[in-house]
């Protein structure tokens, strides 16, 4: 959705506040994706001639777990905020976002913020066991029985040696 937000940018203390939906389904995300629309809550106000633009987001995400491999769908909520310029001027652009014509595509300012702020590391629960690494069990579903006392192939000389005392 492109706002026009020439009227926020001229007059102080304006502002516009609206929902929209943003549909995050051909987002790149490799096995995981976004099960619905992203909802947000946008606001765009002018305070004392800084305009400042606050979404905030809500989201279902399908994923597998990174550890057991188990499907996992979760609820993410953020709230994102930005100050808004019409042009920069010899200043950094990290801290900006420009708004040209003073238009803003709020669609892929909100598909940025979220692919950066998704975590790197896609957990069921924070305290997954994972897989054993010998048979593949769930190991959140309990033990296997594995006996997972490997002994370094190089020392497997000294092990002989030992065994025929």
């Amino acid at each position: 959705m492109i706002l026009d937000l020439k009227s926020v940018f001229l007059n102080e203390s304006e502002g516009i506040s609206l929902d929209a939906s943003v549909d995050m389904s051909g987002a790149d995300t490799g096995s995981a994706c976004f099960t619905e629309p992203v909802t947000a809550a946008i606001k765009v106000a002018n305070h004392a001639g800084f305009v400042e633009f606050t979404a905030d987001v809500s989201f279902v995400y399908r994923f597998d777990c990174d550890r057991c491999a188990s499907p996992v769908s979760r609820t993410f909520k953020y709230i994102f905020r930005h100050i808004l310029v019409a042009a920069l001027s010899d200043e950094s652009g990290d801290d900006y976002i420009e708004t040209p014509d003073y238009k803003l595509d709020t669609d892929s300012l909100l598909r940025d913020d979220i692919l950066l702020e998704l975590p790197s590391k896609l957990l069921c629960r924070d305290d997954c066991k994972g897989l054993c690494p010998k048979c593949g069990k769930n190991l959140n579903e309990g033990s296997c029985g594995c006996d997972l006392r490997e002994t370094d192939p190089r020392l497997a000389a000294l092990r002989q040696l030992l065994s025929e005392q």
